[in-house]
């Protein structure tokens, strides 16, 4: 059965033929992150795929992952293209290497996700949050709830973690 829904009032549809991203939201759905571990090479990737990009690997596992890292890049989003993320600007749009694989398998091909900076409740970030994140900043994974299917993975700041005294952004004000 194909997945529909929508978040924030975009749809968002996952098709019964997706079998890896409907995995892949369906341990998000538990509060659980999940990965796929390469059967042959050992290495976890993100996005789900039918293959693993390191070594082509068909076969795989899902692994649960510790959701925390570090912020390694993002896009601060000031006009919002899409009417539903308009009131929620500006937004970030952020790449976060995963503490679980630093590192490997070298240092340029870490393991990365996106996501959007949430709220510890999984709601999109409020601008003074926004401006508190930057390079280096570190952030853990919070989800936020579609419906008992699925939950969409999101990233705050982990207030638990030691924090960088001054975190590098883009220079925009």
């Amino acid at each position: 059965m194909t997945f529909t829904n929508e978040y924030p009032g975009m749809p968002v549809k996952i098709s019964e033929l997706d079998s890896e991203n409907r995995e892949f939201y369906s341990y998000c759905a538990k509060h659980d992150l999940h990965l796929q571990r390469c059967d042959d090479c050992d290495l976890l990737r993100y996005p789900a795929t039918t293959a693993c990009p390191f070594c082509s690997s068909p076969k795989a596992t899902w692994t649960p992952v510790e959701g925390k890292g570090t912020l390694y890049s993002y896009g601060e989003i000031h006009h919002a293209i899409q009417p539903a993320f308009r009131k929620h600007t500006p937004y970030l749009l952020l790449l976060v290497e995963l503490d679980s694989q630093r590192g490997k398998p070298d240092q340029f091909d870490g393991l990365r996700m996106t996501a959007n900076l949430a709220t510890a409740d999984g709601d999109l970030a409020t601008p003074e949050m926004v401006k508190q994140v930057g390079i280096g900043t570190r952030l853990r994974i919070v989800y936020k709830d579609v419906d008992e299917n699925v939950s969409i993975p999101l990233f705050t700041i982990d207030e638990e973690a030691d924090q960088p005294s001054k975190p590098w952004r883009y220079a925009i004000e």
